[in-house]
């Protein structure tokens, strides 16, 4: 039955969602669907088949979802030339393909000049420090302070990446033939760990999704190696929505909070066998 006072309005011609419409954070309660966008290939954080994606994002997702009395709908993306790419294509437009934006965009590194580039979107919610370590085989070079500890040794690291780039042309080159590229950081810590190359530099979570599957001693360490160009502290990375949306940035700021305080999100790395560093 229609109320009296929609009926009012009607004769008015007057839109009845005119005067009820929905905020951001409503509109998506009354969905009960949270759409969370994550990168496809991007080990140990989501990565796998369509439809079976797991690691450490997919995770955080599901944690999120559920503390927000949601249901999860994963929108797995491939990553674009550049951040501000996906940030489009993911958030706050669509891609032209006809797919997004999410409600939600995990894996986005909280940075000022991001933020300025892109007044669309709020990056919020900062859940762990991706950080540059240097994995090597102890047995084959037993310290690594300085690039310079690393010569004469065959060496890996992602395509691609700003790792790759700095390592290659620190000293002019000066390691660059030494260099093995791989399609991702992953699979430069996993050729350390089967010996191909004797170190590799790759963030703590590609180097710690290798050596948490080890079984028993190796002799494979981690070690922090600051390199011209690089930050020295890493990067923080959180998450990204429309900049309009307040009330779902406020809701999601309290739901990793929690998350956080009751030991959940520590518990979530220590499952994908990862360090939660801090922010």
């Amino acid at each position: 039955m229609v109320s009296a006072g929609l009926a009012a309005l009607a004769l008015w011609g007057i839109p009845a969602w005119s005067q009820t419409e929905l905020t951001d954070l409503a509109k998506i309660k009354a969905s009960g669907v949270l759409k969370v966008a994550v990168y496809k290939a991007n080990a140990p954080f989501s990565d796998g088949a369509a439809g079976d994606l797991s690691g450490l994002d997919v995770a955080i997702a599901t944690a999120l979802a559920k503390e927000m009395g949601l249901r999860l709908a994963l929108l797995p993306f491939d990553a674009g030339e550049n951040m501000n790419d996906d940030l489009r294509n993911m958030v706050w437009r669509g891609h032209y393909l006809g797919y997004g934006p999410a409600d939600v965009m995990l894996h986005v590194p909280v940075d000022r000049h991001l933020m300025s580039e892109n007044r669309q979107v709020l990056i919020l919610a900062p859940y762990m420090r991706q950080v540059l370590m240097v994995l090597h085989d102890t047995k084959k070079v037993a310290d690594v302070r300085s690039p310079d500890d690393l010569k004469g040794l065959p060496l890996a690291a992602e395509r691609g990446s700003g790792a790759a780039s700095v390592l290659m042309g620190y000293g002019g080159g000066l390691l660059r033939n030494q260099v093995q590229i791989t399609e991702t950081g992953v699979a430069a810590a996993e050729a350390v760990a089967t010996g191909k190359v004797a170190a590799a530099y790759v963030t703590r979570a590609q180097a710690e999704a290798v050596t948490s599957k080890l079984k028993g001693e190796h002799s494979l360490q981690l070690s922090p190696m600051q390199l011209p160009g690089l930050p020295g502290n890493g990067w923080p990375l959180g998450m990204a929505i429309k900049s309009a949306h307040k009330d779902l940035g406020q809701a999601i700021e309290a739901a990793m909070a929690a998350l956080r305080q009751r030991g959940e999100l520590q518990a979530l790395f220590k499952q994908q066998g990862l360090t939660l560093t801090a922010p």
